[in-house]
């Protein structure tokens, strides 16, 4: 199905600016009923309709008529006084691992192409109750693992900033979407790095909240998946707050799930931070092998902390680099192994799974008890380091990835600085400490780098539960660096944007 726009709707969103405009400022807009939803709907199809078939971020899209009806809905209730929610009237795409209702679900596996969910998620219905209207959900690499976002069903999403490198993953398609002006808010979910790689590589802001702050259901274990979470993707630090209140939130269903009030992300998010310490962390004193380049780029956005008055220096983490890694090895091939063995006990659906599916499962198996009691302590190890760092810090600092964006045909990096990579996700290495510690991490742009001036980004890691403060000095991070949203895609320019 292709998206159809007129003449007349390329030319209502240049002049009056909705594509432009911050979600915050789009949100006051619809309640001041200053903009209409079904402006704002028509407006974002026609930006699908120009650039989603080059980028193929949104995919099982919804019929255009069905949309704008939805919308036109939406603008009878609020000419009745009723609003639905922060989203109301917000065109969004959902990513392709979440359940929808009526959408089809498929994780960008052929196991999945025809599974239309009969109910949302969780933190969909949340989105979906605070009026957020669903147009199709954002590409991703199958079973979402891999930060670069390809599967068989739906061919690869490309960069936003280079059509021709890799867009990252696994909420690859979200975060292009976003950058595109395809979608005024993004979402996505993160266990190795889902939510900040492709943020980082697309000049956007990805969150990944404290365990517990977004809680998934329905769910058949809520006691040991304890390492993905859903958070939000947006283009400033604001509007990443404004989606996070609406998906954060305690349910009865979560064992484990925060009670804090979540309205409190949706509040201003300006705080002094003069005389306070930010922790360099860098490649972990040389474990992580870096592209040329990389480490400069971040090292150069370090200055817009010196800017808030922030102190910045060299930290480490005392749990060794190796041995974090082979404790995050063991505890994913437990839960994701876990996810996908009935599909690979199936001997015509394992032959559909990629290699790397089938590597976390084989891996499963050949897990024994002591590896995993061996493991779950380790993780402990890598929160306790944190733990003692965070006596020194306020928060500590790492970058997104360990490469810039690759060509958009390799299928993983197999190499870094000449240190092979032993496993397709081995390039993202730098991901995974703060997924084992459970801790909140904001991706935030860094700058463009390397031989064909990509993006790259930084890891904003806090302590346990310190969601709001990690939000609030991306924001002051943010405001010291104006070139995060001055520099737009060359496609927004080819499109008249």
């Amino acid at each position: 199905m292709a998206y159809a726009a007129g003449g007349a709707t390329a030319a209502f969103s240049r002049s009056n600016g909705v594509l432009d405009m911050s979600a915050v400022d789009l949100a006051a807009a619809i309640r001041k009923r200053q903009v209409s939803a079904r402006e704002v709907m028509t407006a974002y199809l026609a930006r699908l309709a120009s650039l989603n078939p080059r980028f193929n971020a949104i995919v099982s899209p919804v019929e255009p008529e069905l949309l704008l009806r939805r919308a036109a809905a939406q603008d009878d209730d609020a000419a009745k006084g009723r609003f639905h929610g922060a989203l109301h009237g917000f065109p969004h795409a959902v990513k392709d691992t979440a359940p929808v209702r009526g959408i089809r679900s498929t994780q960008g596996s052929p196991l999945l192409r025809d599974n239309v969910p009969a109910a949302d998620s969780l933190v969909v219905a949340r989105m979906r109750g605070a009026g957020a209207i669903f147009t199709g959900k954002t590409n991703v690499p199958e079973f979402a693992l891999g930060s670069h976002s390809f599967n068989p069903l739906f061919g690869v999403t490309r960069n936003a900033y280079d059509p021709g490198k890799s867009a990252g993953g696994s909420s690859g398609g979200s975060a292009v979407a976003l950058a595109l002006r395809m979608t005024p808010l993004g979402d996505g979910s993160d266990f190795g790095g889902s939510l900040r790689n492709p943020a980082g590589w697309n000049n956007v802001f990805g969150f990944r909240p404290s365990f517990g702050r977004v809680p998934s259901a329905p769910s058949t274990d809520v006691f040991s998946q304890t390492f993905a979470t859903s958070g939000p993707m947006a283009r400033t630090v604001e509007d990443l707050a404004l989606l996070l209140s609406v998906q954060a939130g305690q349910d009865p269903r979560v064992p484990f799930s925060l009670e804090d009030d979540p309205a409190i992300f949706a509040r201003p998010l300006a705080r002094e931070w003069k005389g306070r310490r930010i922790g360099w962390l860098g490649d972990l004193g040389g474990a992580l092998p870096m592209e040329d380049g990389m480490l400069d780029g971040c090292e150069r956005a370090l200055s817009a902390f010196r800017a808030i008055g922030m102190a910045v220096d060299a930290a480490k983490l005392d749990e060794p680099a190796e041995a974090m890694w082979r404790t995050a090895v063991t505890l994913r091939h437990l839960s994701v192994g876990a996810d996908l063995r009935s599909f690979a006990a199936d001997p015509v659906q394992r032959a559909q799974m990629k290699p790397e599916a089938l590597w976390e499962v084989d891996g499963f198996h050949e897990l024994t008890a002591a590896q995993i009691a061996d493991a779950q302590a380790g993780r402990t190890r890598i929160f306790e380091a944190f733990r003692r760092a965070f006596e020194q810090f306020d928060f500590l600092l790492l970058p997104t990835a360990q490469v810039f964006p690759f060509d958009v045909g390799l299928r993983w990096p197999d190499e870094i600085a000449g240190r092979r990579m032993d496993s397709y996700h081995r390039w993202m290495e730098v991901t995974l400490p703060a997924t084992m510690a459970g801790l909140p991490v904001l991706a935030v742009p860094a700058g463009f780098g390397g031989p064909n001036r990509l993006p790259l980004g930084l890891q904003i890691i806090g302590p346990a539960h310190a969601d709001l403060a990690v939000l609030q000095v991306g924001h002051a991070y943010e405001r010291a660096s104006p070139w995060i949203g001055g520099t737009l895609p060359d496609a927004l320019a080819a499109s008249g944007a």
